[in-house]
């Protein structure tokens, strides 16, 4: 656990930067044996170029694929401050990844509680590896904060759930 929470500081690194521009502070960081290889962080969640597409787990792995041309991705590892998303949890899991490691539940919208079995082989025959809630304290931090000060998901069942949650002692 211990390896897990040093990668996982990189990812709420990330993070912190994004919630310092006010963007929402998801971090995440690409691992190949022990090494960080791509990191990226939550963009345009507001703004003039607002979009669902800017995730920190896509940039991120769009910035591997850019550095690292012809990558294993059965080698890397997704460090996330919050659990991905269904679309990126669908793009890493079809990029090759297997092993996703995060800090803070995604009630609305997670994608690894996907039942992969009961979908086509493409990905019935995906086999993974779940590491969730590593450093969660920290990043529940973070949303809290986010979401008093930002109307981005501010309604939402995320933003509800994580601002009724009572503040957890940190690692």
């Amino acid at each position: 656990m211990e390896r897990h929470e040093k990668l996982m500081h990189l990812a709420l690194a990330e993070a912190a930067e994004a919630l310092q521009e006010g963007e929402f502070p998801v971090g995440c960081v690409l691992v190949r044996d022990g090494v960080a290889v791509a990191r990226a962080r939550r963009r345009n969640s507001g703004g003039p170029h607002a979009n669902e597409l800017d995730h920190a787990e896509i940039v991120a792995l769009r910035q591997l694929l850019r550095d690292f041309p012809g990558t294993d991705c059965r080698r890397i590892t997704a460090y996330t401050t919050m659990e991905p998303c269904l679309m990126c949890f669908a793009a890493l899991l079809l990029s090759g990844i297997r092993r996703f490691v995060w800090a803070y539940e995604d009630v609305m919208g997670g994608g690894t509680s996907l039942p992969l079995s009961q979908l086509p082989s493409l990905y019935s025959e995906m086999r993974i590896e779940l590491v969730p809630n590593v450093l969660r304290a920290e990043s529940l931090a973070m949303f809290q904060d986010f979401f008093r000060r930002h109307d981005y998901w501010r309604d939402s069942p995320l933003a509800r759930y994580t601002l009724a949650q009572q503040p957890e002692s940190r690692s």
